[in-house]
């Protein structure tokens, strides 16, 4: 049996990754700082109890330390074991400074790729990108290619793509396989989710201005949004986890059938309000707006959200199409599922503990 050895646990996709390998009865472990030892030593009682695992080994560490800043007793530990290792840990905020996002991003990466090379037991790398690597570029996006944009929307996403630069160079020498998310969201059977960042600011922002005579459309769109359930990302990368022939692939984890974004808004307001948008709200004027640190506090919206409202492309799935043919995991329709994603929010929109600070 592998060991599964995570980083970026305890945060949300590492936390709910464990959970599901946990309940396969798999062996796990992850690497934490020690500003977080305390919140995943809870996280991982819990999953034991939950799951029935194996005590899950905590190793102190710290990605933007060369080692992983590992003891020597844990990076033995790890050399000979036989393990697949998920790497996560990353700034995942669309607003982070550059100097953070490539310290944690880029030079974290680069030190994750240098000590799994030095395992003599690893079976597979699993990296995890995102689809928006691709930045400002338009039309379709591949899966087997990695081409700079013109520009990039942020910080996170440039820093992003970086990275999976560093983890392609290591596909010769090691068995890597780099996912790529759309953008994700709670459970599609339970709305289930720990934080309420992507797609709910805009649940914020529909929240905040429900006793308004009326909630207007920002600006004009007729670009998809491609948004995907936390559940789809779990059961389909773990299968990619143990699949041959995912060893050296890339893979868009997106929704292969993405909704146009003005259909998703207008879906959420109804499921929210009970009515639906009128009018329209300038994308200049909206943006200007959110210029103001104190109107995207009172909305709950990072200002970079609203980049990707009319952002014109498409991520093509052939290749996760292909690899997950006959496993029986597909993704959940996004309109389909909002209404557990609603009915979430709404039961936590109270509690602070979901919310993202906004800067």
């Amino acid at each position: 049996m592998y060991t599964n050895v995570f980083t970026g646990f305890p945060g949300f996709i590492a936390t709910r990754l464990m959970e599901a390998c946990g309940k396969k009865g798999a062996r796990l472990a992850a690497i934490v700082l020690a500003s977080e030892m305390e919140s995943a030593e809870a996280a991982a009682r819990r999953i034991e109890k939950q799951t029935g695992c194996e005590n899950i080994r905590l190793l102190m560490g710290d990605i933007t330390q060369e080692g992983l800043g590992l003891s020597i007793q844990d990076a033995l530990f790890l050399k000979d074991q036989e393990l697949v290792f998920w790497h996560l840990a990353a700034i995942y905020d669309l607003a982070v400074p550059q100097e953070i996002a490539k310290k944690v991003n880029v030079e974290g990466t680069q030190h994750v790729n240098d000590f799994v090379k030095t395992l003599n037991g690893l079976k597979r790398y699993m990296y995890f990108s995102t689809a928006y690597v691709a930045g400002k570029r338009e039309g379709l996006i591949l899966e087997d290619e990695l081409v700079c944009p013109p520009a990039f929307k942020n910080h996170y996403e440039e820093t992003k793509f970086e990275a999976e630069l560093l983890v392609e160079n290591v596909k010769a020498e090691i068995p890597v396989t780099i996912i790529r998310p759309g953008i994700v969201r709670g459970h599609s059977k339970t709305g289930e989710t720990s934080k309420f960042d992507g797609p709910y600011f805009f649940m914020n922002m529909i929240n905040r201005m429900k006793q308004m005579p009326l909630i207007p459309y920002i600006g004009h769109s007729n670009a998809t949004i491609n948004v995907v359930p936390i559940d789809y990302i779990l059961d389909a990368s773990i299968y990619l986890s143990s699949s041959p022939s995912a060893s050296g692939a890339t893979v868009h984890l997106t929704d292969p059938n993405p909704h146009p974004v003005e259909e998703v808004y207008r879906a959420m307001v109804h499921e929210m309000t009970g009515t639906y948008p009128k009018g329209r709200l300038p994308k200049k004027m909206a943006t200007l707006s959110m210029s103001i640190p104190a109107i995207r506090k009172y909305l709950g919206v990072e200002a970079e959200t609203l980049d990707y409202m009319d952002w014109q492309a498409e991520f093509d799935t052939r290749r996760a199409e292909a690899l997950l043919a006959g496993s029986g995991i597909e993704c959940a329709d996004f309109l389909e599922t909002m209404p557990v994603m609603v009915a979430f929010y709404q039961q936590h929109k109270n509690d602070k503990n979901y919310h993202v600070a906004i800067k």
